[in-house]
């Protein structure tokens, strides 16, 4: 490490050239050329060892410190580490597995996210272009017309060759052409870092962007597969609603006849036929809610909503998991889970921008130099032909400008521990994720041992109610109690089995279960044709929205 020029607050340039004179056969004197060579290769090879150098703090992820196991896990789902490849496939559902290969393929939110990747990937190379020397071509040619010819010699030094190429007299006008070429490059040394702190700091963001699009196939897939276990839940209650208000209708059947016969009373058959009719009342709205469902796994999949509603419309059982599920050590969400490495990365961007604005308090050296040559043909620009250069370090250091550079530092720094802050409530929301799901995951399970216990007795209890009703040993209230109770039980089970799995899934989701194959981010979404010159189609200049008039 070398001494440093002191940081200052703003920035005044002072520059260093060496100009030759524009008229031929003028040169420098040798001994001053050779000292001035001599120095500037002294420069260039310091150049390397000076880049050396960078400022701002180098970044390290922040230590988290980790429970050694999930409170609501039991001893051995710790044991075991996560089972997170392509688990929606030990559902054994085939149709859902082909969904879920479509969805990661056609999603719009996914192909955003690869956008996005494509983005920082553009972005890091332009950030990386700052550490290379840049250089431009120019070459123009002037046709003019004086009153007079000759030779005359402007105030900046630069001569004028003029040429009578009409044959006119003194007194009469010429006309000159002059053709002239120029070449001019630039490089600077970034003897502070920051060019290469900003290049670092896009290098984390594309990595932040990565994850980023792991993140939105993780939500991708459990919404996916959430609606999916919801759709065939639904489908499930369906058949059931319909099964039991047909049974109701058998049995409102036969109180009429019993009432017909004089061994019941109408108010029998009113009650019966309005529990039957309630039970269809739900038909309907579970149907609304089924179409919704279906409606938004085409979305997911990238299709319009109706597409996929004939594909669904078969009647497929609920998905059921294997459980218990593996969860392994807390540790293991921090590579897991891709918001979190998300998180981490954009801590990692945010470290290496306040490095870029700390070397913006310290002076920055750049290496320029241009060669122009003009002539009055063009085949002259070569040789016989006036010719300058120029080139020189030029430095710019930092003196005053209100204390703006050191409030970017401040700026930067207050960003960084926002990435900070942001990256510990990400680790603790995953926490909070896996926690509330094994906890949901369990009492539901729980809860659905008692309520197919509840539809066993129930289901016992209808069949002894109506058959001691046919024979006069029970009164039809009861009849309706047991069957109002039956179909409730049963509903109850049927929706406890779609939350089971439902839950397995925000588990998996939780920790950071989702699509690890390959996913192609470098083929553009919309690719263009005829980017060349050409006139613009009169046709798609007048279009108007909705494509085209």
């Amino acid at each position: 490490m070398y001494q440093a020029f002191p940081p200052a607050a703003d920035a005044a340039q002072t520059s260093i050239e060496s100009l030759s004179p524009a008229v031929p056969g003028v040169t420098n004197p040798r001994p001053i050329r050779a000292a001035r060579r001599r120095a500037l290769l002294g420069l260039v090879a310091l150049a390397p060892l000076l880049a050396a150098c960078v400022v701002g703090p180098d970044y390290a992820p922040p230590p988290m410190a980790m429970p050694t196991n999930f409170a609501a896990a039991t001893k051995a789902q710790a044991q075991k580490p996560a089972q997170l490849h392509a688990w929606w496939r030990r559902l054994n559902d085939p149709t859902l597995d082909k969904l879920v290969d479509e969805a990661v393929a056609h999603n719009l939110d996914v192909a955003t996210a690869k956008a996005a990747v494509r983005q920082a990937r553009a972005t890091r190379a332009q950030q990386a272009s700052s550490l290379f020397p840049s250089a431009n071509g120019s070459a123009s040619i002037t046709r003019s017309q004086n009153a007079a010819t000759g030779t005359s010699a402007s105030s900046s030094g630069t001569s004028t060759i003029t040429v009578d190429t009409d044959g006119a007299g003194s007194s009469g006008t010429s006309r000159t052409t002059q053709w002239q070429g120029g070449f001019d490059a630039s490089w600077e040394l970034d003897l502070f870092g920051g060019n290469r702190r900003a290049v670092e700091s896009a290098t984390y963001a594309v990595e932040a962007s990565e994850a980023q699009l792991r993140d939105a196939l993780v939500t991708l897939i459990g919404d996916l597969t959430t609606y999916y276990v919801q759709a065939r839940g639904y489908q499930a209650r369906i058949d059931l609603a319909t099964r039991t208000a047909a049974s109701q209708r058998e049995t409102a059947q036969l109180t009429r006849q019993k009432f017909d016969a004089g061994s019941s009373s109408a108010v029998d058959v009113a009650n019966a036929v309005g529990q039957a009719a309630s039970t269809e009342a739900d038909i309907p709205s579970l149907q609304s809610s089924y179409a919704q469902a279906v409606h938004r796994i085409s979305v997911l999949t990238g299709q319009m909503p109706g597409t996929l509603t004939s594909a669904m419309n078969r009647s497929k059982p609920i998905p059921s998991p294997r459980l218990p599920v593996p969860t392994g050590v807390p540790a293991d969400i921090l590579a897991a889970r891709p918001d979190v490495r998300a998180a981490e990365r954009q801590l990692a961007q945010y470290t290496a921008s306040v490095g870029n604005a700390q070397a913006q308090l310290y002076p920055s050296v750049s290496l320029t130099g241009s060669l122009a040559t003009s002539a009055v043909k063009a085949g002259d620009l070569g040789k016989g032909s006036t010719i300058s250069w120029s080139f020189g370090p030029s430095l710019t250091l930092p003196i005053f400008n209100g204390g703006q550079l050191q409030a970017g530092v401040e700026l930067a720094e207050a960003q960084r521990d926002q990435y900070y802050v942001a990256l510990r409530s990400t680790v603790l929301t995953a926490m909070e994720d896996v926690e509330n799901s094994l906890v949901a995951l369990s009492k539901e399970r729980q809860r659905a041992r008692s309520l197919q216990e509840s539809a066993k007795a129930y289901g016992d209890a209808a069949r002894l109610s109506r058959a001691l009703y046919q024979t006069g040993g029970s009164s039809f209230l009861d009849v309706l109690d047991a069957e109002r109770s039956l179909y409730s039980a049963q509903d109850s089970l049927l929706q406890s089995r779609v939350l089971i799995t439902t839950d397995y899934i925000a588990l998996h989701k939780a920790l950071g279960g989702g699509w690890d194959g390959r996913v192609d981010t470098k083929t553009p979404e919309v690719v263009d044709v005829n980017t060349g010159p050409h006139l613009p189609d009169a046709n798609t200049v007048s279009a108007m929205w909705p494509f085209g008039n």
